[in-house]
């Protein structure tokens, strides 16, 4: 029997100590006919000789140099303009695989051609400890319409995908092109969009697939602060409705959904900060752009409870409202929230 082949993007740059680990993590792949696709953004230090050695070492390894550095996205378009799988992924040189990550996702898109996207939860390693061990296994795989999930994606405002986790039919890949360079810091969030704009999605319960490097240099990760994150997922709702919109039955209503989870988040940021009295600290200064940042995002921001909220603190002050009962009681609701939140999200992945 024909084994499904899968086309792994890995683009590198300055991760030569790395890159032999993430490829034997797709090598290792039972189940699959993994085919690596190394694309260097012209790195500095020794990528090209680990690259060309593993390529070298193994006939589904190929590794390509760019001319001059591209950055990531550029990179890794360049990456998805050569795969030829029946299924394609991007893995960067920092993450792993973990086993039979892509035997578990390409077997339920076969099973459902419906489905384009496959993602799971991933684990997440940090600086001077040790990988995190992957136990559990597979227990049931949850499938929503693409709809449905664009939907949770406004409610929430937020990514739920970290990247090595998600593998794609190459063509609804195909179908929906490259990651957007408009999308600095959330390309990922508007290709998982886009993807799900024309097919279904699905999410494997029970055990990680993926191992996600965090540290400051993650290519995925933006370092900015909570301004320029909210901004940059903006971005990425924007540009996706810009594009996608006339495909959805109410993108209209959905771009507003979005906008206000955004608000909301925005708002919630301000108040906080505002309590802790820390408005007129040089390095608070996002107060004010995070309550213009609502009001953009948001027609109706006055509406919000979160808009009322910061209005009585700023009426009562910093000092008093910070043990106001009211908002020790929804700052405990806030919490309670997110940690309920954190938890469907291991279990269900939205």
């Amino acid at each position: 029997m024909t084994l499904p082949s899968v086309s792994v993007i890995v683009p590198c740059y300055r991760y030569a100590s790395l890159l032999g680990g993430c490829v034997q993590s797709v090598l290792a792949q039972a189940g699959v006919e993994p085919r690596i696709l190394i694309i260097d953004d012209c790195s500095p230090d020794d990528t090209a000789v680990v690259g060309q050695r593993l390529a070298a070492a193994h006939p589904a390894v190929e590794y390509h140099r760019n001319a001059q550095n591209l950055g990531l996205i550029a990179t890794a378009n360049e990456g998805l303009r050569r795969a030829d799988g029946d299924y394609v992924m991007l893995l960067s040189a920092d993450d792993l695989l973990v086993p039979d990550a892509l035997r578990r996702a390409t077997t339920v898109m076969s099973d459902n051609p419906d489905v384009g996207m496959v993602y799971g939860r991933p684990l997440y390693a940090y600086p001077e400890q040790p990988l995190p061990t992957v136990t559990g296994h597979w227990r049931a795989t949850d499938t929503w319409a693409g709809a449905e999930w664009i939907r949770l994606r406004c409610r929430s405002g937020y990514n739920c995908i970290s990247s090595p986790e998600a593998v794609v039919r190459t063509s609804v890949q195909r179908q929906v092109g490259g990651y957007d360079p408009a999308c600095v810091h959330a390309s990922d969030l508007n290709m998982w969009l886009r993807i799900a704009a024309v097919s279904d999605v699905a999410y494997v319960r029970g055990v990680a697939q993926a191992i996600y490097r965090i540290h400051p240099g993650s290519m995925l990760r933006s370092q900015s602060g909570p301004i320029e994150d909210l901004r940059e997922r903006r971005v990425a709702f924007d540009s996706f409705f810009a594009q996608c919109g006339p495909l959805l039955a109410d993108g209209q209503h959905l771009q507003e959904t979005a906008g206000r989870a955004l608000a909301r988040q925005a708002l919630w940021r301000a108040s906080r900060t505002y309590a802790r009295g820390l408005v007129a600290d040089p390095q608070a200064r996002d107060f004010d752009e995070l309550v213009a940042f609502a009001q953009e995002v948001c027609p109706d921001v006055r509406g919000l409870r979160e808009w009322r909220g910061l209005a009585l603190r700023r009426r009562l002050g910093s000092r008093h409202s910070r043990w106001f009962p009211p908002f020790l009681a929804t700052g405990a609701a806030h919490r309670l929230h997110n940690q309920l939140m954190w938890r469907r999200w291991r279990v269900r992945g939205v």
